[in-house]
């Protein structure tokens, strides 16, 4: 018996749940490249994502996804055999350092835990042993999408700076842009990227690169540049170099009404939000992991993103996540690199309320009761009660 008839849930952490007001206004004819509303709609997308950064430096708009955002952040800022230092802290630091080596960047990680954030003081440690400063760039995420690990970005520029190198700080933040406070400027990041699928709240298929002036005049020197990257090149106020080429309309009048959604919130609404419905699920998992099946992947309750909690299964987490498919219509996010096989995904991000958070949460559970999976009960109930205390009418 299956009770899925009906909407389904998507709770995986990328790509999200699309809101219907950003589906509209996709729904439009194509419009003349040059035309007055597509110049209007690049600058003021461009504008509103320093906004979104927190920056006052340069925003760049691409048809790409988050990879895309990965190789336009490298190409624009490096020279082939510049030494890279990545911080590993899951899948995705590694894998931006893996595309810098397939670049042709030297590259070195700091090796670290699935389940824990980059240790600052060993990023200072091994920088203050580059006497000779041929660390060019430092590359880390704020949020590894795959371990659920959120990084202390302004942590890890402390140890730069207590170092005093002068390594570019190089951020991800397609987990986490749209979903906890970002601070470009305020916290010295020198170039940062994200994507449009998850906090954004926009299909797949834009990424965005910010970058202050060290990383402008680092721009200058890099000899990995490349036309459809090229910063220069998009800065021409021509509209065409802007985009190298056709502008994605479509998806940035979509992007359009996201942005305008999330403004109208509030971004601090946002980042509250999102932290309030990540503390109901980590409310529920307190409680199921009282069982010993299920465990938390990130052992630090500090350190658990509040986009997505990564939970480790003794056994085969297909037993939960195709019931929670099949049977309540609940798609949960699958486990990536290491954890494969051995944990699933709960997304909160994006376009997100409490009834879609404890749709989820009650597909887990019923999957836990349907099942025979020791667990501790109430979780759901649990989840409730801690919205309950943080959600309030005129709060």
């Amino acid at each position: 018996m299956s009770v899925a008839n009906g909407r389904a849930l998507l709770a995986i952490p990328g790509p999200t749940n699309i809101p219907d007001r950003v589906l509209q206004a996709m729904m439009r004819p194509a419009e003349e490249l040059a035309s007055k509303t597509v110049v209007d709609l690049t600058e003021t997308l461009l504008a509103d994502l320093k906004a979104v950064f927190r920056t006052k430096g340069e925003t760049f708009l691409y048809a790409a996804n988050g990879h895309g955002g990965w190789e336009a952040s490298l190409t624009n800022v490096l020279s082939r055999g510049d030494k890279i230092l990545v911080l590993a802290s899951g899948r995705f630091a590694i894998g931006w350092g893996e595309m810098a080596r397939f670049m042709g960047a030297d590259v070195e990680v700091l090796a670290g835990s699935w389940r824990a954030a980059v240790d600052p003081a060993a990023l200072e440690e091994r920088l203050r042993r580059d006497e000779r400063h041929e660390i060019r760039a430092v590359l880390t995420v704020q949020i590894d999408t795959a371990s659920g690990v959120v990084n202390d970005i302004p942590a890890i520029r402390k140890a730069i700076d207590d170092a005093s190198h002068p390594a570019l700080l190089m951020v991800d933040g397609v987990a986490s842009l749209g979903c906890m406070p970002f601070e470009m400027d305020a916290w010295g990041v020198d170039v940062a990227m994200s994507a449009s699928q998850k906090g954004l709240m926009t299909p797949p298929g834009l990424a965005f690169v910010a970058a202050n002036e060290k990383a402008l005049n680092a721009h200058q020197q890099a000899t990995m540049r490349t036309s459809y990257w090229d910063w220069t090149s998009r800065m021409n106020p021509l509209l065409y170099m802007k985009h190298c080429g056709t502008p994605p309309e479509h998806l940035m009048f979509g992007l359009r009404a996201a942005i305008d959604m999330l403004f109208e919130e509030g971004l601090e609404a946002v980042w509250q939000r999102h932290s309030l419905l990540a503390g109901a699920t980590q409310a529920a998992m307190s409680k199921w992991a009282e069982g010993q099946v299920l465990t938390y992947n990130v052992v630090e309750p500090s350190q658990r993103a509040p986009s997505v909690t990564t939970i480790l299964v003794q056994g085969d987490p297909a037993v939960i996540t195709d019931y929670a498919r099949k049977v309540c219509g609940v798609t949960l996010g699958l486990a990536i690199g290491d954890l494969t096989g051995k944990a699933f995904r709960i997304a909160h991000m994006g376009h997100v309320n409490a009834p879609m958070v404890l749709g989820s949460l009650g597909a887990v559970e019923m999957a836990l009761q349907a099942q025979n999976i020791p667990h501790g009960g109430g979780g759901v109930a649990a989840a409730i009660a801690h919205l309950s205390h943080g959600a309030r009418m005129g709060a």
